[in-house]
């Protein structure tokens, strides 16, 4: 059996898919009822990674646990190895964290001390365990979906400061082979794209699917923080316009990490965009 947190979430969703089809039994965890339904075979629990207790049952007979941190969760909270005790007393003896790059490139970065408190407690914890750190989700275009969807319009801060966004599809599909295989044990993955790529590029190629000119404004760092300001606290706000706007070099690093796991190149942003594109109509 394996438990997976952030059910509802763009990578937990296509991880639950990649499971179920491969057979394996699964167990979906998010803090509210769930709004539309899983694949055949897949269990629904509600629980809340915020209250480890509340795990315990969930993950009573797991093999395998996959953690995500969302939202209000990087925050302070219970000691991390405390949930890594909960889960080995419960009989997981895998784990697969979902954390981030800038772990690795930022290693100070005030946004993240919580993932990097978890990535401790998981390479401490005697579990077998892979690390995954994703670069920048392709899904982050998400955000324009209504301005493209109303004004044929994409407004973006460093219009031509490319990143390598990575699919979430190929971050839940690496996620699965860790859960399941062998191999894997005291890995850490760097998750990306097959190629960097700019805002300017990315409002492009959403043009091209379309048929449709979208035009591009690129944002001054100050507009682009006023906006991140309404839901972002300051400190990630200051340190996401810092990635985006002067990248360090191993920031703009292509990683293999995703075809040496898979056996395929990773996918390029233009095929997430086809496979989403009805958001943008």
């Amino acid at each position: 059996m394996i438990v997976v947190t952030g059910a509802t979430g763009n990578v937990g969703r296509p991880l639950i898919a990649a499971l179920a089809a491969a057979g394996e039994e699964v167990v979906a965890v998010s803090r509210r009822p769930l709004s539309s339904s899983y694949p055949e075979g897949v269990r629904h629990a509600q629980a809340d990674l915020g209250d480890f207790t509340s795990l315990g049952p969930v993950l009573k007979g797991a093999d395998a646990f996959f953690i995500l941190l969302a939202g209000e969760l990087n925050g302070p909270g219970e000691s991390a190895s405390t949930l890594l005790d909960v889960a080995r007393d419960a009989g997981v003896k895998r784990v697969v964290l979902l954390s981030t790059h800038i772990n690795e490139t930022r290693p100070d970065s005030p946004a993240h001390f919580r993932l990097r408190e978890f990535e401790e407690a998981v390479r401490t914890s005697g579990l077998d365990h892979t690390v995954l750190r994703p670069t920048g989700f392709a899904s982050n275009a998400f955000a324009w979906a209504e301005s493209v969807r109303s004004q044929r319009a994409v407004m973006a801060p460093f219009g031509d400061v490319a990143l390598p966004v990575v699919d979430p599809a190929d971050v839940a599909e690496v996620a699965a082979a860790a859960l399941r295989e062998d191999g894997h044990s005291g890995r850490t993955y760097v998750l990306t794209g097959p190629e960097v790529i700019s805002p300017r590029t990315q409002s492009a190629a959403i043009a091209e699917a379309l048929g449709e000119e979208v035009a591009f404004t690129e944002l001054t760092r100050e507009q682009a923080r006023a906006h991140l300001s309404r839901f972002m606290p300051e400190a990630v706000v200051d340190g996401t316009l810092d990635i985006l706007g002067e990248p360090l070099p191993e920031e703009q690093e292509i990683s293999l990490d995703v075809e040496k796991v898979l056996g395929r190149p990773a996918r390029p942003f233009t095929e997430w965009v086809t496979r989403n594109l009805p958001a943008f109509h």
